[in-house]
């Protein structure tokens, strides 16, 4: 039988445990993922007992709340705290989501929160997305006219064309969906990954872009495109409640009608 041995320094250890100093009778235990480049350490499940009676509702309370009452050096992205931003992306209980968005109180029993999966850690909750960036500008996510019509006039768009960007301009590149495909674990230097490929598909449908053509011609590969298998765990974990999925098939089915 095959055995796989990870290497020492990559073995998650068992950390500090904080103990709750209030007396609150409504103590919610918290595993939180904790690695520090600066240091010459394993990472760590670090255990953390917190006060719910005084903390809101969200996952991304208690995480503030950690930071601010219990331990400062807790580090994580965060910033509109609404859903619109898309920073505080992180697997929390095992699926890949929102924290300002996640309810504690969904959670049965201890909350498990690790950085993203699969991609390299930068800081305990914050992952590294540097190459989704770099792909996200490979397929130039901006309107493109030959005759630069939009320095003069208004690009008029029906009802019915703008209708078509429903479910698709709303993506916030939390990276949620592409870290929870196993295509994009494989091949992730290479395949686009269903948050871009959404994104790609949002700008060759807008009828007001005249690059349709050339747009399709930087996806039409088969590792920027085609390692897609149609598992689905884009859609499933998307918290705006998107489709990936659906969007990837639909650029499939333009490359090959077209």
């Amino acid at each position: 039988m095959v055995q796989f041995n990870l290497p020492e320094n990559s073995k998650v250890l068992k950390g500090n445990y904080f103990k709750d100093i209030t007396g609150s009778k409504n103590i919610k235990k918290v595993n939180i993922y904790r690695w520090d480049p600066s240091k010459n350490e394993n990472p760590k499940i670090d255990t953390f007992e917190v006060d719910l009676e005084n903390c809101g509702n969200k996952v991304l309370d208690i995480l503030n709340k950690i930071k601010n009452e219990i331990d400062p050096s807790l580090t994580y992205r965060r910033s509109c705290a609404h859903g619109v931003c898309g920073s505080c992306a992180m697997n929390v209980d095992g699926i890949n989501t929102l924290s300002c968005m996640k309810s504690h109180k969904d959670i049965n029993g201890d909350i498990n929160i690790y950085p993203l999966p699969h991609l390299k850690v930068i800081k305990d909750l914050v992952a590294d997305l540097s190459n989704l960036y770099r792909q996200y500008e490979s397929i130039e996510p901006w309107l493109k006219t030959k005759e630069k019509k939009s320095k003069k006039n208004e690009i008029i768009q029906s009802k019915k064309n703008r209708k078509k960007l429903d479910g698709l301009y709303e993506c916030i590149m939390c990276a949620c969906c592409s870290t929870s495909c196993p295509s994009y674990w494989w091949n992730g230097e290479k395949y686009l990954g269903p948050a871009v490929l959404l994104q790609a598909y949002r700008w060759i449908i807008d009828s007001r872009d005249e690059e349709q053509k050339e747009r399709l011609k930087i996806v039409a590969d088969k590792l920027k495109l085609y390692r897609c298998h149609t598992i689905m765990n884009c859609t499933n974990s998307c918290p705006k409640g998107l489709n990936p999925a659906k969007a990837i098939s639909s650029l499939k089915k333009m490359l090959a009608t077209n």
